[in-house]
């Protein structure tokens, strides 16, 4: 009997239609002759199902099933592809435990902890891992221009803790930058955070693993059109991303062993993807995880997925029959 998977997406954050396009895109990259697939889409209160005919029923949070021709419909998997809350940062994680619907990424430890830029880093950096200077801010807090410049110094990036897509981000070279970028980033979320600017290589690895087998994927090199890695550079074309990156195998090897060693040190589950600047040196720092990666037919992921010569529609299985 094929498992009756729900591909999850939407979310409270401003990533809600790029989470939207992740959903489309792995509703065409699961395997149907296997699986029974439907998208629920969440926003608030608001949950509901897509219909084959094209209408929606909702979701009952009770037990997170639709009635379909007075039919009640029970989902045995859920793919989670929400940017931003409530799918990435544990809360709908600790919703299907408690429900015991296994789901497609880590668990609510993990997905908290990564959601936090800042905690996530500061963890990683007790275990040896490089990352940039930085300070946090907290919603009510204020830091002087001379303070920021004084700790971090110029360019620098001020951006929100939480959340993704380069929402509320601003790389900052001014000092009459710095007030109006720190009020943007507390536009997008409670915690704010500014951190140094590296210059170098942006490369980024994505990685799975499940009870047979572990797969990092090969790296992408990201050269950006604009300033940085923005909005526009990630989803209007604004960049070039090159897969497998231009780096020696020496180097290639050793952010793949480290993408890796963080998946384990986080516990992680199903597919994540590790942002880093290559420094000066070939020193690698982390710039931050996802744990539910982009999964457009254009994202990263898949696009690592070709450069490996594997079928995504494969990936896709292994994750979901790993929690089984």
């Amino acid at each position: 009997m094929k498992r009756t998977i729900a591909i999850v997406g939407g979310g409270d954050t401003s990533e809600f239609q790029v989470s939207l396009r992740s959903a489309q895109g792995i509703y065409s990259f699961i395997d149907k002759e296997k699986y029974i697939l439907y998208i629920v889409q969440m926003h608030g209160r608001d949950w509901h199902v897509r219909l084959p005919d094209g209408t929606t029923a909702p979701i009952d949070r009770n037990d997170f099933s639709f009635l379909l021709n007075g039919k009640k419909v029970v989902f045995d998997f859920a793919y989670i592809t929400i940017h931003g809350t409530p799918g990435e940062d544990g809360r709908l994680q600790g919703y299907f435990d408690m429900l015991r619907i296994p789901y497609s990424c880590c668990g609510v430890l993990a997905a908290s902890l990564t959601y936090d830029k800042f905690a996530c880093n500061q963890y990683l950096k007790s275990f040896g891992v490089r990352i940039a200077e930085s300070l946090l801010l907290r919603k009510g807090q204020t830091i002087s221009d001379e303070d920021v410049i004084g700790k971090i110094g110029l360019p620098c990036f001020i951006k929100p803790s939480l959340g993704g897509s380069s929402f509320g981000v601003t790389k900052v070279k001014t000092r009459e930058q710095i007030q109006p970028a720190i009020a943007k980033a507390f536009e997008e979320a409670q915690e704010v955070l500014v951190e140094a600017f590296m210059e170098g290589m942006e490369l980024t690895c994505g990685c799975y693993k499940t009870k047979e087998k572990s797969v990092v994927f090969p790296l992408t090199e990201v050269v950006s059109h604009n300033e940085y890695f923005d909005y526009e550079a990630k989803y209007n074309g604004e960049s070039d991303e090159i897969t497998p990156a231009r780096v020696s195998d020496e180097l290639r090897d050793r952010v793949q062993q480290l993408t890796s060693a963080i998946y384990d040190i986080l516990n992680a589950q199903g597919i994540i993807r590790v942002d880093y600047i290559i420094t000066a040196g070939e020193k690698i720092n982390l710039l931050e995880v996802n744990t539910t990666p982009g999964m457009t037919a254009t994202s990263f992921i898949p696009q690592q997925v070709r450069a490996a010569g594997l079928d995504i529609k494969d990936v896709m299985t292994d994750i979901i029959e790993n929690a089984f």
